[in-house]
């Protein structure tokens, strides 16, 4: 698996990692303190499957941001809690508030913006992390012409290309969501398309932990000098 041992992995990104976690820092120390959406199910499948790893998980979601209220918490909720691996899920709701915002004075995250933004957020970080985990935003709509999916796939694209730019870690969740799709309808995984229930989140976690290298058979690691 890609993560060492003792590593702090921080997950940031919007109300689908945000899922109910716990006010200031989500750091998994008590039952529900990482809310419970994918981040959790990570965190629960690393402590089951790599206990001798001693992982630590924190959850800095935030319910309702774009790129823009990352970057206003980022020295807060990143740089100063210095994990060595970062996990990034955010641009569903730059999307989402340019088809259906109710603010007019709210100004549009264009897809310049949205990149420039991103890539600033990772320089200013990249010096510090051992890895860098890239998630693309989603929309459960199976009809790629529909004006929501064809405009989250664009930002869904400055993901990738960042994530190769940097060899990052790219979780296509949209893919993931789209191989589950061929069977189920989109409102067994989520009523707006975007806030998934627990299937829907275990789809998410599953692709995360996927391209970690996560081995579901392994077995841990016998603690030291204890008999085999």
């Amino acid at each position: 698996m890609l993560l060492k041992p003792g590593s702090r992995l921080l997950f940031i990104g919007d109300s689908i990692t945000d899922c109910g976690r716990r006010r200031p820092v989500g750091d998994g120390t008590s039952p529900r303190a990482l809310g419970d959406g994918y981040v959790g199910l990570v965190q629960s499948a690393l402590v089951a499957g790599y206990p001798d790893y001693r992982l630590q998980v924190l959850n800095m979601g935030v319910s309702g941001d774009t790129v823009r209220e990352l970057q206003a918490r980022w020295n807060s909720d990143v740089l100063a809690l210095r994990p060595d691996w970062l996990s990034i899920l955010i641009g569903i709701n730059d999307v989402w508030k340019q088809l259906d915002s109710t603010d007019p004075s709210e100004e549009p995250i264009g897809l310049e913006v949205y990149a420039s933004t991103l890539r600033e957020l990772i320089a200013r970080t990249w010096q510090h992390l051992s890895g860098l985990i890239l998630m693309t935003p989603y929309y459960l709509q199976p009809d790629r012409s529909d004006p929501m999916r064809a405009r989250m796939d664009r930002y869904g694209s400055i993901v990738r290309q960042v994530a190769s730019e940097r060899q990052a870690v790219l979780v296509d969740t949209q893919a993931a969501f789209d191989q589950v799709l061929e069977w189920v309808r989109p409102n067994e995984l989520a009523a707006d398309g975007i806030h998934v229930n627990q299937a829907g989140h275990m789809i998410l976690a599953r692709a995360v932990l996927e391209r970690v290298g996560y081995d579901w058979h392994r077995p841990p690691a016998a603690p030291q000098g204890a008999p085999r």
